[in-house]
């Protein structure tokens, strides 16, 4: 194992290692390295950790030191000249008549070298242009001729799929596209659509051509006779981004049909595989029937409380006697048809066959146990019996049974008169404002809710 740091030259992708020796080098800091070019200015992108000896290119050139304010200074200086030193080498290469395309101007970091970056279909011959280039600039020249993806790699810009080139953010190093990576992933073979912004194959093609090299091992060749659910067919297509193949099928009348299945449903069995897993869903589907498990519908919910500190508590209170505007034995007539009863409601208990319609079996004055005083105990009591009524009118109308989970709270009207007794002021479920208190009204006299004996 040797220990090296991660450089990275120009905001380039790839990552040169260097000898750290006994500085203490950080990510992100600036460094000075000695390369073939001369004297270069780094910057850190891997800390000091360690690699084994087959990764590193030998001899592992040090470190010289952790760049300063001067280097930082000396650098910019120079990027300042690349940019004057640009036209004036492409005005002596249109001088001499040369076929090439200048492409970049880099100094080091001392200024003592400077290198141009072309491109060019041929060789070219440059020596006089090293020489005015020379007298020019007063240092030493080197001119380099590099490839149209060096070229992409070195401008950068955006692809096709509207990101920045791969090139230029993340690849270090060039690999071999062809023209099958294409085939095998169905592309169209349009120049424009598969070529890159350097006019070469685009280097994305290659990224998953191994997933296409196998599915195209496992699933069915193009124009084989295949067994399917439903037949033999003919393989039309295969799809490995979904990874389903159609297969055309011919019927026994003689038409023809294209489906499509999943490539692991073919071949030999299939029919016994599709069976087995149409079976196996249903077991599924009936698992949770067998364990008593009924999924509910969204609309059979039911819908949650949300503020349970509002419902007051329901008690039963007694209705004042004497409150009914209608006058007493005589009762509004029965509709034609009654309510229905609703689910789940308790059956309404059966008139009296002995009795005759329209009368009711009077109630004894004064017994007052069957009425229902909304105390302890009052749920268990029987309802207070209705008031007879005289022959020839129609009885009570009906009304639906309470459910036994309800307690009613009955809302009884004010009377006018005082001395038939106090009303009861019904509860109000609206938000009552400031500082009032809530009151139920007061209490009847005894207690009981009627008038005084």
């Amino acid at each position: 194992m040797v220990k090296v740091i991660g450089v990275k030259f120009r905001n380039s992708s790839r990552v040169y290692y260097f000898d750290p020796g006994d500085l203490d080098i950080q990510v992100g800091q600036g460094v000075v390295v000695e390369t073939a070019r001369g004297v270069e200015y780094a910057e850190v992108s891997m800390g000091v950790t360690e690699v084994e000896e087959d990764k590193v290119v030998s001899p592992l050139k040090p470190v010289q030191r952790i760049a300063t304010d001067e280097d930082l200074r000396m650098r910019q200086y120079y990027w300042d000249k690349e940019k004057e030193a640009f036209p004036i080498c492409e005005q002596k290469i249109q001088e001499h008549g040369l076929e090439m395309k200048l492409v970049n101007v880099e100094y080091n970091l001392t200024g003592s070298k400077v290198v141009f970056y072309f491109t060019a279909d041929d060789r070219v011959d440059f020596r006089e242009l090293v020489k005015d280039l020379a007298y020019v600039f007063k240092t030493r020249i080197e001119l380099r001729q590099i490839g149209v993806r060096d070229e992409a790699k070195m401008l950068g810009g955006l692809g096709p799929c509207g990101r920045p080139v791969c090139c230029k953010q993340f690849l270090d190093d060039f690999r071999p596209v062809t023209i099958k990576m294409a085939k095998e992933q169905n592309l169209a073979l349009s120049p424009t659509k598969i070529s890159g912004l350097c006019g070469r194959l685009m280097c994305c093609l290659q990224y998953e051509e191994s997933c296409y090299e196998q599915m195209h091992k496992l699933m069915p060749r193009t124009g084989k006779e295949i067994e399917t659910p439903d037949g033999v067919g003919i393989v039309v297509e295969n799809n490995v981004i979904t990874e389903k193949t159609k297969v055309k099928l011919t019927a026994e009348d003689g038409t023809i049909d294209i489906k499509e299945y999943p490539y692991e449903d073919l071949g030999p069995g299939a029919k016994e595989r599709a069976l087995e897993r149409a079976a196996q869903a249903v077991a599924t589907a009936e698992a949770p029937a067998a364990e008593g498990f009924t999924p509910l519908q969204q609309s059979s919910l039911p819908r949650p409380n949300r503020d349970r500190s509002r419902q007051p508590r329901c008690t039963e209170q007694p209705a004042a006697k004497g409150n009914d505007k209608q006058p007493k034995g005589e009762q509004k007539p029965q509709p034609k048809g009654d309510k229905p009863q609703q689910k789940g409601d308790k059956p309404q208990p059966k008139a009296d066959k002995g009795q005759p319609k329209g009368e009711q079996k009077p109630q004894p004055k004064g017994d007052r146990r069957n009425q229902n005083r909304g105390g302890k105990g009052g749920r268990d009591k029987q309802p207070k019996p209705a008031e007879p009524s005289p022959k020839g009118e129609a009885p009570a109308p009906k009304t639906d049974p309470v459910p036994a989970s309800v307690t009613v709270v009955p809302v009884a009207t004010l009377d006018p008169n005082p001395e038939a007794g106090a009303a009861t002021v019904p509860f109000s479920h609206k938000r009552r404002s400031g500082n009032r208190r809530r009151s139920f009204g007061p209490k009847t006299p005894g207690g009981t809710g009627g008038q005084k004996g």
